[in-house]
């Protein structure tokens, strides 16, 4: 599909614990749209949800001190013929900028978890990424797990942990503790027991809405496969994350993003060096998981290993630098990447609403709704 005429806009950051990494994600985007020739409108989310127009071309340290200077305040209407529309001025009436496609950047919280993704469906406008079902879905760890178990992907045992821990009697320390809705590796800890987790809910904010507890094996390393589905299914090469400081029990957020570029300047190798059994089950699973949570747009999954067997962790629906340095193999451009994305969103747009079967019929038949209530 040819994109060149449509007009782009790229949102990032967000409400977010990872709204730092959003911005890294986006201000990449943008360059390299505006690189290859298009006028991207920059779309910023801040850290206290409000919306501004910023120019494409800014670095992350703009961001330092949180709206950059020029920044331009817009309102997100959530209405028939709505959209990002700019503040009316005296003399001036406000109208929608007029996008073709938005180019979502925005990791964790309400940009990856479906809230973003339902303002823009009911705004009318066409974005990429993941729909409100398949973000909410890649955001609820419990979820995620149960569905993969169910369709026969290999789980660690993954509950939920509630207030008396009784949910975790057969599983004994050292464990994980995750928040339950959240991405990255924040909030993420490793605990001796069963008390120590629950003590911890109290303690740790990330957990607030919900945690989920699994077995920590410390043999067990990470391994990253990228996946779309358009224009065709395929996944990226193999990458396995390596950690920045020895010694640590877990891959962390410090690991992933702290080195200039988010997770394009992360430390790993790539492709990695598995066994070739390995890679082929690895790139498999990857295959199965896009279809299950019908990925749309560039999704990374997350493995768990040995080296022998593996186990899926989780899916990153919204992934760090939208997971443009796994692809080497075959190359992929970024460009490129980008242009799928946006064509991939033209056509397969997310769903319309209907109002076809409001007929009238049951209104016409209700009696008084006092009498409903007696």
């Amino acid at each position: 599909m040819d994109t060149a005429g449509a007009r782009l806009g790229v949102c990032f950051g967000g409400p977010s614990p990872e709204h730092d990494v959003s911005v890294l994600t986006g201000l990449q985007a943008a360059r390299e749209l505006s690189r290859v020739g298009r006028q991207p409108v920059a779309l910023y989310w801040s850290r206290t949800g409000e919306w501004y127009q910023v120019e494409p071309n800014l670095e992350a340290s703009d961001f330092l001190e949180g709206v950059p200077r020029g920044a331009a305040p817009l309102r997100l209407l959530a209405s028939p013929e709505g959209g990002f529309v700019p503040e009316a001025g005296r003399f001036r009436q406000a109208r929608p900028l007029g996008l073709d496609v938005v180019l979502v950047c925005c990791h964790g919280g309400p940009g990856e978890d479906g809230s973003l993704q339902g303002a823009l469906d009911l705004a009318g406008l066409t974005y990429t990424g993941p729909d409100p079902a398949g973000a909410a879905l890649g955001m609820d760890k419990l979820a995620f797990a149960g569905l993969c178990a169910a369709a026969g992907l290999p789980v660690l045992p993954r509950r939920a942990l509630g207030a008396d821990g009784d949910e975790l009697a057969d599983l004994a320390g050292p464990l994980i503790l995750k928040p339950r809705f959240g991405g990255s590796s924040i909030g993420i800890e490793v605990v001796a027991d069963r008390a120590t987790a629950q003590a911890r809910l109290a303690a740790n904010p990330h957990l607030r809405r919900g945690a989920v507890v699994e077995p920590y094996r410390a043999e067990l390393f990470d391994l990253n496969v990228a996946v779309r589905r358009y224009p065709r299914l395929e996944v990226s090469a193999i990458e396995r994350p390596l950690k920045q400081q020895a010694g640590g029990e877990i891959l962390g957020y410090q690991d992933k993003y702290v080195g200039g570029e988010g997770m394009a300047s992360a430390p790993r190798e790539l492709p990695a060096q598995v066994a070739p059994a390995l890679a082929e089950a690895l790139q498999d699973a990857a295959r199965e998981v896009a279809e299950l949570v019908g990925v749309r747009g560039v999704a990374r999954v997350d493995f768990l290993s040995d080296g022998e067997d593996f186990w899926v962790n989780e899916v990153n629906t919204i992934p760090g630098s939208l997971a443009r340095y796994l692809w080497v193999d075959p190359p992929l451009a970024f460009g490129q990447l980008l242009d799928d994305l946006v064509a991939e969103a033209l056509a397969r747009p997310t769903g319309r609403f209907s109002a076809v079967g409001a007929d009238g019929s049951v209104l016409r038949s209700a009696s008084a709704i006092a009498a409903k209530l007696a």
